[in-house]
C-alpha cells in the first residue's frame, strides 16, 4: 500500500495542481513536493529543493521521508525543448533515469512519470491515431518523450517496477500559467479574452490539436496511479483524449458568452511542432485497461474558465 509520494517538478502547470490534489487523497504529510526553484508556489510544508540531475539528492530525500512511489514531473517542454535542445535533453532524460534508478535500487513501489502527443510525427497517422503507432517525432523534447517511454517499459520487464504514464495532450488550467508548450495559446485565449476581449494566436486558425481542461487531467492521473497493475497491459504511454480544437473552434466557443471577442493569427515556429502532431487520438486502451473517461468537453470547460477567470479579474488578481 502506497502511503508516501514524492513529487518533483511541483512548481509546473501539472505539478501544481496535481500535487494539491494527492495531498486530498493521502494527506498533506504524505506528499513531498520538490523542484529546482528554492520556494514552493503549492506548499508550506513538505518542500524540498531538488535539481532531478542530482540522483544522491534524490536518492536521500526518498530516505529521509520514506517514501513509496514517485510522480515525476520535471522536464522541458516542447517550444522551450526547441529553443534549448541540450538542455532539453539533459534534463528530460538524465532526470528520468535518475528516478528510474532510485525507484529500482530502493524498491520503490510506484512511479508515475507523463507522456504527451509530442511523441508523434508526421508519419503517424494524424486522425485517430492507435494507441500502438510509428512514434517518430521532429523535436527534442518529443525524442525524450519516446525514450521515456521506451526506458519505463525497460524497467518494468527487465526489473519488474511497476511504472506507468500517460500521453498527456494540451492541458488547459484556469489556475497555472503554463510554461513553454506548443499549446500554451490554449490557456492565453482565455486570460485575453476577459483581459481585453481580444487574442492573437501563434497557430493558425485550422489546427486542430488534442486538447484536455486540468481537472479531468488530474482525474486521468490519479486514476492511473490507482489502477490495478495487473490489468494494464500497457504502462508508460497511455493515449489520452478528451476532446479536439482548433483556434478557430475555441474562440467561436467563447463568443457563445464573449460576442465581441476578436482572434487574430500570427503563426511562429511552435506551427510546425503543432502540424506533425495528431488531430485526434484513439485512447480506447485507457478506456479498457482502467475505465478511463474525461468529464468536460469545449463549451462546459469554455463556461468553466471564464467564469473563473472573470472572477479573477474582477478582485484584481490578474
Amino acid at each position: 500500500m502506497i502511503k508516501r509520494i514524492l513529487f518533483t517538478g511541483s512548481n509546473g502547470q501539472i505539478g501544481s495542481e496535481l500535487s494539491r490534489a494527492f495531498r486530498k487523497i493521502y494527506g498533506n504529510e504524505n506528499v513531498i513536493v520538490t523542484d529546482i526553484a528554492p520556494n514552493s508556489k503549492v506548499a508550506d510544508d513538505h518542500y524540498e529543493q531538488l535539481d532531478v540531475l542530482d540522483a544522491d539528492r534524490l536518492a536521500k530525500l526518498v530516505d529521509t521521508y520514506k517514501v513509496d512511489a514517485i510522480v515525476h514531473l520535471a522536464a522541458l517542454l516542447s517550444a522551450v525543448g526547441e529553443q534549448k535542445p541540450q538542455l532539453a535533453w539533459n534534463i528530460n532524460m538524465n532526470g528520468t533515469i535518475n528516478v528510474f534508478e532510485v525507484a529500482r535500487e530502493k524498491k520503490l513501489q510506484r512511479v508515475f512519470v507523463p507522456s504527451s502527443i509530442g511523441v508523434f510525427g508526421s508519419t503517424t497517422p494524424l486522425d485517430n491515431t492507435p494507441q500502438d503507432t510509428v512514434l517518430q517525432p521532429s523535436t527534442m523534447y518529443g525524442i525524450t518523450k519516446v525514450s521515456g517511454e521506451l526506458l519505463g517499459d525497460y524497467y518494468v520487464k527487465k526489473y519488474g517496477l511497476d511504472i506507468r504514464g500517460l500521453r498527456y495532450p494540451g492541458i488547459i488550467s484556469n489556475d497555472t500559467l503554463p510554461g513553454g508548450g506548443t499549446t500554451d495559446y490554449a490557456v492565453a485565449i482565455y486570460y485575453d479574452a476577459i483581459k481585453q476581449g481580444s487574442y492573437e494566436c501563434f497557430l493558425s486558425e485550422n489546427t486542430m490539436l488534442p486538447m484536455m481542461y486540468m481537472p479531468d487531467c488530474i482525474k486521468a492521473t490519479t486514476d492511473l496511479f490507482q489502477a490495478d497493475f495487473s490489468k494494464l497491459k500497457h504502462h508508460t504511454g497511455f493515449n489520452l483524449a478528451a476532446f479536439s480544437v482548433t483556434p478557430k473552434d475555441m474562440a467561436a466557443s467563447i463568443r457563445k458568452y464573449i460576442p465581441n471577442f476578436t482572434i487574430s493569427y500570427k503563426p511562429d515556429f511552435r506551427q510546425a511542432i503543432a502540424d506533425s502532431w495528431p488531430n485526434t487520438i484513439d485512447d480506447s486502451a485507457a478506456r479498457t485497461e482502467w475505465q478511463w473517461k474525461p468529464n468536460y468537453d469545449l463549451d462546459t470547460m469554455t463556461q468553466d474558465m471564464l467564469k473563473v477567470i472573470g472572477d479573477k479579474h474582477t478582485k484584481g488578481l490578474l
